[in-house]
């Protein structure tokens, strides 16, 4: 019931979710979760409202420990995995301009108080070209639309130059060229050899530009290849599973080997 890192070169980073239950207070949101991302895979995950997708992201970064199984990462450390929250999470009155914001993608290169180079401030601006916002280097947050918002974050994780990336609905409440730009942003993130997991309720951006995908539906329904996890079948599964939930339910120990 653990979080595990293994650090010896792999590659590239994989996460890996092992018999996993997971949840709060030892009330599970999840149940024996098995699932895999592969170094350098680009991977969706789906399912209907409640059924553990944002549960799941919280438990990889160690948020939230398991209460039963294990989460294993090898390639990386734990501290080099970045994450992107849901937009709602993020407090929008941080009394911080855009450029400090952004800036805060170089933490783990410089540490709390190690300082910044002339080259940093180049770093800073190169990530804020990368998604568009040049010009916005001093305007506060609360001035920002959420589409301009979703820009400065993605700015901020690309400074983290992490192998691993963990994005939580990263295109909610953002107009469709905004979609398109981040959506190439992460397909770039990807093509470097980093592994990219993100939670997505849009299906047929999943089908179009995610070649893996995990259907949860407070366990798992199906993973695998998208055109293989996507189908009536177990998107009706999914939903019936949501549908049955009892959320009284008590925590339940796995099922015996057979």
């Amino acid at each position: 019931m653990d979080f595990k890192t293994n650090t010896q070169p792999t590659g590239g980073a994989a996460l890996a979710f092992l018999n996993a239950t997971i949840g709060y207070d030892r009330h599970p949101a999840l149940h024996h979760v098995s699932a895999s991302f592969p170094a350098g895979s680009m991977t969706a995950v789906v399912g209907p409202n409640g059924a553990g997708k944002s549960t799941l992201l919280k438990a990889a970064i160690g948020h939230i420990r398991p209460i039963e199984g294990d989460v294993w990462i090898s390639g990386c450390r734990r501290t080099e995995i970045a994450y992107l929250p849901q937009l709602a999470e993020i407090d929008r009155n941080f009394p911080l301009p855009v450029f400090d914001f952004v800036a805060m993608g170089l933490w783990r290169r410089r540490g709390a108080f190690g300082g910044f180079r002339r080259d940093d401030d180049e770093d800073v601006a190169r990530a804020l070209a990368g998604v568009g916002l040049i010009g916005f280097e001093q305007r506060p947050l609360d001035t920002l639309s959420g589409g301009q918002l979703q820009r400065v974050l993605f700015a901020r994780l690309a400074l983290q130059d992490a192998p691993l990336i963990l994005l939580d609905e990263p295109f909610t409440a953002v107009d469709d060229r905004t979609v398109g730009d981040l959506m190439d942003i992460v397909t770039g993130w990807n093509a470097e050899g980093r592994t990219v997991v993100a939670v997505l309720h849009d299906l047929d951006l999943v089908r179009r530009s995610f070649p893996r995908t995990l259907l949860l539906a407070r366990r798992v329904v199906a993973e695998g290849s998208t055109d293989s996890v996507l189908t009536a079948e177990h998107l009706a599964a999914a939903r019936h599973y949501i549908e049955a939930w009892d959320e009284a339910a008590p925590y339940c120990e796995a099922e015996p080997a057979r």
